[in-house]
């Protein structure tokens, strides 16, 4: 995940601020993209998912441990996003998410075999180009950018805001749902690490559903907790200056930024 020192981490130092610098770099960064005939034929796919599911129900599979105990029986007809390796679970169950939302570089690398053999709808970073995951009619493309925003359009760019939930959010948001629901976003790791930093597991995985989602020889990057509550806040306020709402439907959870609901009570009345 690349972001910027000084302008995109919230509480961060701002000594380093270097608006012609920042400025030059998302500007080459953008006509790299621009330039290739990819980036306008994913902007173009993205652009015609504007508002396709306005006034609906949708829910975030994030990939807590919480994420076992959920009866996935009772979601059957509800849209739902998948994150990262939620392919782990499908061995313990025939329920698939209707997409799949992947942006870590280190995630797709891990995770490429999959992205390219599945007929599930995808929502990948353009970096999984170079991990030789190939354009079909069922992933949608996306420009990661450097910048702090909340993308209400995301068919130009995304940002990151240092969880894929975030960009989940956005990418909910522009397909016009009004409803939103996270679940097994449990926000409490029991590793400790500096944020951002490249580490790697000595044993199991406890953090994740599954045990082997990041195997002791897999790089994973440590969770900025802090940066990623500043952004749920700013999806938050995004949502409800719409009239749209999200909720933690989820069953252990340390995050407290969105009201909490129980998922049978978004499912029957939200």
């Amino acid at each position: 995940m690349t972001q910027f020192k000084g302008i995109v981490r919230p509480g961060g130092k701002l000594d380093q601020f270097n608006p012609y610098r920042i400025g030059l770099h998302l500007l080459l960064d953008r006509l790299r993209w621009d330039c290739s005939p990819r980036s306008w034929i994913h902007r173009k796919k993205v652009a015609a998912l504007r508002n396709v599911h306005a006034g609906e129900k949708a829910i975030i599979l994030c990939n807590g441990p919480s994420l076992r105990d959920v009866d996935f029986s009772t979601i059957r007809g509800v849209f739902t996003f998948g994150l990262n390796k939620i392919n782990l679970l499908f061995k313990q169950t025939d329920f698939r998410p209707s997409a799949i939302v992947s942006v870590n570089p280190f995630v797709i690398e891990q995770n490429a075999n999959f992205f390219s053999s599945t007929d599930i709808l995808l929502f990948l970073d353009r970096v999984a180009i170079n991990h030789g995951i190939s354009s079909t009619e069922h992933i949608y493309f996306l420009h990661s950018c450097g910048f702090p925003y909340f993308a209400r359009d995301c068919s130009v760019s995304v940002f990151q805001g240092f969880t894929v939930t975030y960009v989940a959010l956005q990418i909910a948001y522009h397909m016009g749902f009004s409803n939103v629901a996270l679940v097994g976003c449990d926000h409490d790791y029991k590793m400790t690490g500096n944020p951002n930093v490249i580490g790697y597991n000595e044993s199991r995985d406890p953090a994740h559903f599954c045990e082997d989602y990041f195997s002791p020889n897999q790089p994973w990057q440590f969770p900025d907790l802090k940066a990623s509550e500043y952004y749920y806040d700013l999806a938050r306020r995004c949502y409800e200056d719409d009239g749209r709402v999200i909720v933690n439907a989820s069953m252990k959870t340390q995050l407290s930024v969105f009201p909490l609901m129980r998922l049978e009570d978004f499912i029957r009345d939200a």
